[in-house]
């Protein structure tokens, strides 16, 4: 480890190999940092962050504060941060409280400037959140998805896989995988097919894709008949059932087609 004199490390902090401490920066005792992790000076790293190998947080981060929640009591809990994850300069990251016990940003992942992430989120691999993303409690952000500059997301939401969320979006209700999403009240804008190509999806898995969400979203019906014939209409297929799955299961409900009141 390379602890610059001003740092203030706690002699309990497991701290792995080539982790660089820089000065000014806090790490309080029940922390770990895996190797070759780099924390920049005036970033706090509280009791019960968890983090991963290769992870850069920037100067004025907090990692790991006690929740804004009047509910928490003291819990000892814990927010995990994956391998590769950039966390820049004064991104705020709550820990869990007794829903889940812990918040986790996956691997890979770029939280910008400003970002605040509160307690018992989860948040995928390979995620982006853009400068000043504001994440309430209890939100799931699934693998791939980019979220854009300002936009705030609602406590329980839950966001799919490969979504691509507009800037400035406020987000109340959940977004299924694979869509973009935009315009207020946010509402279905086309499936991520630029994101999708990126990723290897074939052609005619995109065109499968957009078929279920012309039935979701744009034959104005409601979900439960659009589900129905999905099911009858489009052979199973990972990326069917996971669409399917993610719909029939939300509790806040699903975003708007576009142009509908439905």
């Amino acid at each position: 480890m390379s602890r610059f004199p001003l740092a203030n490390v706690h002699p309990d902090a497991k701290i792995g190999n080539n982790v660089v401490i820089e000065p000014f920066a806090t790490v309080q005792g029940d922390v770990v940092i895996d190797d070759n992790s780099w924390i920049g000076g005036g970033a706090i790293i509280w009791d019960g962050a968890r983090i991963g190998k290769n992870v850069k947080i920037f100067p004025g981060a907090s990692v790991s504060s006690i929740p804004q929640d009047l509910k928490f009591a003291g819990e000892k809990t814990e927010t995990h941060i994956g391998d590769n994850t950039v966390i820049r300069e004064y991104v705020t990251i709550s820990r869990g409280t007794t829903d889940k016990m812990k918040t986790v940003i996956g691997k890979n992942c770029l939280l910008m400037a400003y970002v605040h992430v509160a307690h018992d989120c989860i948040i995928g691999n390979n995620c982006i959140l853009v400068n000043t993303v504001q994440v309430a409690g209890h939100v799931t952000i699934e693998d791939w998805a980019i979220i854009g500059g300002a936009s705030a997301l609602h406590q329980f939401v839950k966001v799919g896989a490969h979504v691509m969320l507009s800037g400035g979006s406020l987000v109340r209700k959940d977004v299924p995988p694979y869509t973009k999403a935009a315009r207020e009240p946010l509402s279905y804008a086309g499936i991520n097919t630029v994101g999708l190509r990126r990723r290897g999806f074939t052609s005619e898995k995109i065109n499968e894709i957009q078929e279920i969400y012309r039935f979701v979203f744009m034959k104005g019906m409601n979900n439960t008949k659009a589900l129905e014939l999905v099911e009858s209409s489009i052979a199973p297929s990972q990326e069917r059932d996971y669409i399917l799955n993610f719909i029939k299961t939300s509790e806040r409900g699903i975003m708007k087609g576009y142009g509908s009141g439905d």
